[in-house]
């Protein structure tokens, strides 16, 4: 089984620690989280994935909107420089440790934030990277490294 994910949740996933929307959309990430941890591969998707789908019958969802599309294309551009390959709906990626590594001290640089301008999580996820990731469901292998 593989994970299905817009290029902005590859960014979300790097300081997710619990917090969402609502208890279902909350579940549902942790299980994805827990999914990833053990290894399962993600494949890119076009538009809402697998963590959208608890709110995709709330008419106020916004998975759907222009400004989600936009924070897309700037998370695909900026992960994809960073790991020097496509990331693009279709294409498939192992989130090991390494990799999540990597993204994260990018991350916590600002070199991959750009998708981040706006978002109403940006402060939340600017202190987690900060305190070097310790508080996340994808646990840093090494925190203490991981910091801006």
């Amino acid at each position: 089984m593989t994970i299905h994910l817009r290029a902005h949740h590859l960014l979300c996933l790097l300081t997710y620690a619990g917090k969402g929307y609502s208890p279902a959309f909350t579940a549902g990430f942790t299980a994805i989280a827990t999914r990833i941890a053990a290894g399962e591969a993600v494949v890119m998707t076009e538009g809402p994935d697998d963590v959208c789908a608890p709110m995709l019958d709330d008419p106020a969802c916004h998975c759907r909107g222009d400004s989600v599309v936009r924070r897309d294309a700037q998370a695909a551009r900026d992960v994809a420089a960073l790991l020097g390959r496509p990331v693009a709906p279709g294409q498939r990626l192992v989130l090991d440790r390494a990799v999540l590594d990597r993204m994260r001290r990018a991350f916590a640089r600002g070199g991959i934030r750009s998708a981040c301008a706006g978002c109403d999580w940006a402060d939340l996820c600017r202190d987690i990277a900060a305190d070097g990731f310790a508080a996340t469901a994808l646990p840093a292998s090494q925190p203490d490294r991981l910091r801006a």
